[in-house]
């Protein structure tokens, strides 16, 4: 029988231990998934499905900020889970080498995790789209953005993109390369929250399985990649609550 304390003997023994997350981590921090029971896609108006697609938003900006007001640019207001700590006091010890993460809620570097590499990229700065060298750091967009308005480029006017990846757009080359060269190197990988139906995302683990390392899933849907796993879980919270006090006496 699985259970968490072989789980943290795994870690410990791991040379490479790496960890890949979804949207079920944040979960537990208040944020709603994307597809999910209640993910944000369910969302009868459509409005998240349309807020990350970068032809509506160079048509009308306003579809993406309007939509992610309460949602991107409230999160100062969201504390990090306690997957989010247990993952930072991981790397912390010397266990996790590396968090890849398809989240774009900055959670993680709350968390304590200090590698952390975005592979649908990040809000933490927002450019434009224009004019080259324009950059502009998340909380100053937070603050006019929760003010009811949109960042501009201060050279041509054109509202500010944020650095996050969206439908239409190339994923950020040198986060994908790095995610695939620590999944190459890990003899575990944490996946954490994600089903798996997201590429390249979703390849990562098979990168670490090829190279002769395990996987661990810890996610309340089924994966496609189960029947690899050399442990499955499917409380994320439960998980992490009790490999956190683990960690803590050890």
């Amino acid at each position: 029988m699985d259970t968490v304390k072989n789980l943290f003997g795994m870690i410990k023994s791991a040379s490479h231990c790496v960890a890949l997350t979804g949207a079920g981590v944040s979960t537990l921090s208040g944020i709603r998934d994307f597809r999910g029971k209640n993910g944000l896609y369910t969302d009868k108006s459509g409005i998240y499905e349309r807020m990350f697609d970068i032809d509506n938003f160079e048509k009308d900006p306003s579809i993406y900020y309007n939509a992610a007001r309460g949602f991107i640019y409230s999160l100062d207001a969201k504390d990090a889970s306690v997957v989010h700590n247990t993952l930072g006091k991981l790397e912390a010890k010397g266990f996790l080498k590396a968090v890849i993460t398809q989240n774009i809620d900055l959670l993680h570097q709350k968390g304590g995790s200090r590698k952390v590499i975005e592979v649908h990229g990040s809000p933490v700065v927002h450019y434009c789209l224009r004019c080259a060298g324009v950059r502009m750091p998340f909380e100053e967009v937070a603050e006019i953005v929760n003010s009811g308005g949109m960042p501009k480029c201060p050279h041509c006017a054109s509202i500010l993109k944020p650095a996050i990846t969206f439908f239409g757009e190339a994923l950020p080359i040198d986060a994908i390369r790095e995610a695939g060269s620590e999944a190459g190197k890990a003899d575990l990988m944490l996946v954490l929250g994600t089903s798996l139906t997201v590429h390249p995302a979703a390849g990562l683990p098979d990168a670490t399985i090829r190279s002769g390392g395990k996987i661990v899933i810890v996610n309340d849907q089924n994966t496609h990649l189960d029947r690899y796993s050399a442990m499955r879980f499917s409380d994320l919270g439960a998980v992490f609550e009790e490999l956190n006090d683990l960690l803590d006496r050890n």
